[in-house]
């Protein structure tokens, strides 16, 4: 699989799956999650309230992925996944790299070719950027996936200048 690495809004990626960094409600939230609910539409939150009903009664659990329509987004399907929560007492790297692994299975389950990674749990769940960056590389570089393409979108450009200096 391809990997690279973009400044832009997650929202206006045109590829085959947009990838979330939800709550674990799946019911909307701030940040990503609160601007792919906002911009992809109610049909989102319906198809979440619907797995909240069935499958996920007491929420998605940190680590794993879900997918749902992708609403009035460029994608095909949204892919829900719950990051970690940064700890300096506790090592959850293993949780957040879960994150990335889970999305791409599901997306290789729906047939995606094309898929675009939020960097999970950077924003309120207080990831530092830079780690943050080498967990998502290091499963986006090395995945074995039917997926081809991977992006990892960056929101502003100090995110995406620390990205480009981990990478290399």
């Amino acid at each position: 699989m391809h990997t690279t690495l973009i400044q832009g809004d997650i929202t206006r990626q045109d590829v085959d799956v947009i990838v979330n960094a939800a709550n674990s409600s799946l019911l909307g939230g701030g940040g990503v999650d609160g601007a792919i609910h906002r911009r992809g539409g109610p049909e989102i939150l319906a198809e979440c309230r619907a797995l909240r009903a069935s499958h996920y009664g007491r929420g998605l659990a940190t680590g794993q992925a879900v997918a749902t329509t992708a609403g009035n987004l460029p994608a095909r399907w949204v892919v829900h996944t719950v990051g970690p929560v940064y700890s300096a007492a506790e090592d959850r790297s293993e949780l957040l790299r879960d994150c990335y692994r889970n999305a791409l299975r599901v997306a290789g389950d729906l047939g995606a070719r094309t898929i675009a990674f939020p960097l999970i749990s950077s924003g309120v769940y207080r990831w530092p950027a830079d780690d943050a960056v080498r967990q998502a590389l290091a499963v986006l570089d090395t995945a074995e996936t039917s997926v081809e393409q991977a992006t990892l979108v960056l929101f502003d450009a100090p995110t995406y200048e620390t990205a480009r200096s981990v990478r290399g």
